[in-house]
């Protein structure tokens, strides 16, 4: 997911004027509403002598809530289904820490994902305003284009 090389500069701030070897990813900064899967069934397996059973568990709100947060990010346009699959299993051990567990992978994978504002700038992507659409007028003759400014 990440890139290989220093973090990148402000063009004012470099002191190596060679191009960078990786550009920045621009997204439109408004949260995603596209596809996007539910969180899944949470189970746990416990062992007996005689048997193993399976108990269904509640997933956290606090997990539920950074669910939503996280699925809505303006750079999930970007993801895959390997992706979305990597962003569900780091929702399982967010739940794990939030129940008590070590957060260390958490932390990791989190950043990953590009969750903050300094993962988001390691990984390139940079949130820029949307484009507000023309509006389409019957009074504009056709041979009348409109610039981007």
């Amino acid at each position: 997911m990440g890139v290989s090389g220093r973090k990148p500069k402000p063009d004012d701030q470099r002191r190596n004027r060679m191009p960078p070897t990786h550009d920045w990813i621009e997204v439109e900064d408004v949260p995603y509403h596209g596809p996007a899967p539910l969180l899944p069934n949470r189970y746990r397996t416990i062992e007996d002598d005689a048997d193993n059973h399976q108990i269904r568990l509640k997933w956290p709100a606090r997990t539920r809530h950074w669910w939503s947060v996280v699925s809505s990010m303006p750079h999930c346009v970007l993801w895959t289904e390997s992706d979305w699959q990597f962003a569900l299993d780091v929702a399982e051990i967010h739940a794990r820490f939030v129940e008590g567990a070590n957060g260390t992978e958490l932390r990791i994978r989190e950043k990953l994902l590009g969750v903050t504002m300094d993962s988001r700038r390691d990984l390139r992507i940079r949130y820029v305003a949307a484009r507000p659409e023309p509006v389409a007028s019957e009074d504009v003759p056709d041979n009348v284009r409109y610039l981007d400014l």
